[in-house]
């Protein structure tokens, strides 16, 4: 929550968010990243809902409160998670997953 905001205008046309998917895993025993979680600044009072639900997520009433209602993805497996020992340099890797 941002205290120096005072309006929820700038959602007007835009009120539904994701947050990234994680990046794929690679060769060479590279995982992928993890991807960042989605930061919105919003005004004092705002209210968090889940959308199917209905269900209050958040109340946010003071200076710097947070909540977390959307993670980043996390990053796929590398190569090397499938090694097996009939296939110990396997040439595929998992892609990275939304949350």
């Amino acid at each position: 929550m941002d205290e120096g905001l005072r309006t929820l205008l700038d959602f007007r046309y835009q009120r539904h968010f994701k947050a990234s998917k994680g990046e794929n895993g690679q060769s060479s025993n590279m995982h992928g990243k993890n991807a960042e979680d989605l930061v919105l600044k919003v005004p004092p009072g705002t209210i968090i809902k889940n959308v199917e639900t209905d269900e209050v997520l958040a109340d946010l009433v003071e200076d710097g409160q947070r909540a977390v209602v959307a993670k980043g993805g996390r990053g796929g497996r590398g190569n090397s998670r499938f090694a097996t020992p009939r296939n110990p340099a396997p040439d595929f890797s998992e892609k990275g997953e939304p949350r």
